[in-house]
């Protein structure tokens, strides 16, 4: 029963709603008969229904699944009311939608603002609905909505140069799902206190962009800025997890509204085998990373010139909204200059794979799109570090990365002398956490290496270099061993662990020169998370062979400003 009464609340409150969104007197008076009319059809369908006494695999077909045949009433009283939600909601859309435009405006633009705004006579279809229980805390439902519209949309453009250009929004084509979610559920009609909508997935945004009376081309630059703006305020504004509210009922309904959850650390260590762009030399990669694909929160790595296994060993950090349907994306390109970059690869993760306040070390496949993952061309690997951190986590477990990391008894001193002077009139300056320590690396062994030698045998050595400083140490060579066993210590002083790198290559000496056998990268969050463990690590670039590795850090932690 609570599932045929959220189908009836649902599709309630999908019609009213849009009495009480658009909030037009003359609108409710000249569709009054026609939402009746959609009310007491779905009332009467679902009386019928709910006659019958369903299992969980018994739900109405019309219902559970998306089904065009079962939508068709739906639509036709859509259709039919459609005219007065165009002249209703046109100007409350218009006025809601120019601030969000003004905020995510161009540079190049003195102003961006509507001059006209319809929604035009083709109405929206429904192609889907499907109905998430959420127990006793309220009901969630999502509508699949096809558009492809004819609305008048102009936007009036200002340049800094004093050129005026009235710039039309045309063959607008559209597929999304939208989510409704009722909460609370209370013991009042209509049964919930109030609505959040949001757009949870935008399928396809097509739209074109034609000056009138003139030519698009006539400011280089102007169209893309344009549709980046647009694209940048749907995503913003409404695509989940963003949400609106309205209230139903009078209450306070703060704890619907979208609020940070944790913060995602993420660090970008290496990519290999990428895809050559260039036709002379290499590829000039870089990495763009987002959660939320927004400009001003989307990051962008240093680019490594001429370099198909590039190591970047960069720190980024993400504000998570909701980790149980956010994914972080991370494209490669190849910056080709004044040129646009040229996409080489993507992959994704899905945040709710991620343990709180354990790190995940991953290799992710390249892909060509993250929607059709048809062709399966090898597009190289990039290597990534995550650690979701949960606001208010309370299990003992510390963010290596956060500023509260523990100071020695002179640097509290230190630290307060200076707190104390920026208290007193100089600027507060944002402070990095410098880890610094002891870091012991034992190499024990190696396993099934590959043989460089005619015999089938090889004579290895490891190096054991520290990045930033670019000190180094080697191992003992064995003589005609494929699993050669060392197990020697080496201590290096890490000044800035978080940012460190550990590489480890493994040689086959030689009386004329030496052969690489292949490497392990390693960055040592796990290490200064841990403070100690043992792991066995694939080679790169190597046909076969393992290394195993001990490490340990005595850590010292230091404050820097910066």
């Amino acid at each position: 029963m609570s599932f045929v009464l959220g189908v009836v609340i649902g599709v309630l409150v999908g019609v009213g709603l849009i009495v009480g969104f658009v909030k037009s007197e003359n609108y409710r008076s000249k569709c009054r008969s026609e939402l009746a009319t959609t009310i007491a059809a779905f009332a009467r369908m679902t009386v019928e229904d709910s006659r019958k006494i369903f299992t969980p695999e018994q739900y109405p077909p019309w219902v559970v699944f998306s089904n065009q045949q079962k939508l068709n009433w739906l639509n036709s009283h859509l259709e039919k009311i459609w005219p007065f939600v165009d002249e209703a909601a046109s100007e409350l859309v218009k006025s809601s939608v120019e601030p969000i435009l003004e905020q995510y405006r161009p540079m190049i633009l003195a102003s961006l603002k509507f001059s006209k705004f319809t929604l035009g006579t083709v109405a929206p279809q429904f192609t889907g609905i499907s109905i998430l229980e959420g127990g006793s805390e309220g009901i969630t439902m999502e509508l699949e909505m096809n558009w492809d519209g004819n609305p008048s949309i102009i936007l009036d453009i200002m340049t800094y140069v004093g050129v005026g250009l009235p710039v039309q929004v045309k063959n607008i084509g559209f597929t999304g799902i939208f989510r409704l979610i009722f909460r609370p559920l209370v013991d009042e009609f209509p049964c919930f206190g109030a609505v959040c909508y949001s757009l949870r997935k935008k399928k396809k945004l097509d739209f074109t962009l034609k000056v009138v009376g003139g030519d698009m081309t006539a400011i280089p630059g102007i169209s893309d800025a344009i549709e980046g703006t647009i694209r940048d305020a749907i995503e913003d504004s409404i695509t989940w997890p963003v949400r609106k509210i309205i209230p139903i009922l009078p209450g306070d309904y703060s704890d619907l509204e979208l609020k940070p959850t944790g913060v995602l650390e993420v660090k970008l260590v290496q990519a290999k085998e990428l895809t050559n762009k260039d036709i002379i030399g290499k590829s000039d990669p870089f990495a763009e990373l987002y959660v939320r694909p927004v400009r001003d929160r989307m990051k962008k790595s240093k680019t490594i010139n001429n370099e198909l296994n590039p190591i970047w060993n960069e720190h980024f950090e993400f504000v998570v909204e909701d980790p149980s349907t956010q994914h972080l994306v991370i494209k490669i390109y190849d910056d080709e200059g004044l040129q646009a970059a040229e996409l080489i690869g993507c992959a994704h993760v899905r945040l709710n794979e991620l343990e709180p306040g354990k790190v995940k070390d991953v290799w992710l496949k390249l892909v060509k799109d993250l929607e059709i993952q048809r062709d399966q061309k090898n597009r190289g690997q990039v290597h990534l570090e995550l650690l979701y951190c949960p606001y208010g986590m309370t299990n003992g477990f510390s963010n290596p990365f956060a500023d509260n990391v523990q100071l020695t008894s002179l640097e509290k001193v230190l630290k307060s002398g200076a707190e104390a002077a920026q208290n007193g009139g100089e600027i507060n300056r944002r402070k990095d956490v410098i880890v610094r320590g002891v870091l012991s690396v034992t190499v024990i062994s190696a396993e099934d290496l590959a043989p460089t030698d005619l015999m089938g045998k090889a004579d290895p050595y490891v190096v054991v270099t520290m990045k930033k400083n670019e000190t180094k140490n080697k191992t003992r060579v064995v003589p005609e061993s494929l699993n050669p066993v060392w197990n020697q210590t080496f201590d290096f002083v890490v000044e800035d662990g978080l940012h460190d790198m550990l590489i480890l290559e493994v040689w086959d000496h030689d009386t004329f020169g030496k052969d690489y056998m292949g490497r392990c990268i390693l960055t040592l969050t796990r290490v200064l998370m841990e403070g100690e463990y043992k792991e066995t690590f694939e080679l790169d670039g190597a046909k076969s062979g393992k290394l195993n590795l001990h490490l340990k850090w005595a850590p010292q932690p230091l404050y820097r400003d910066s």
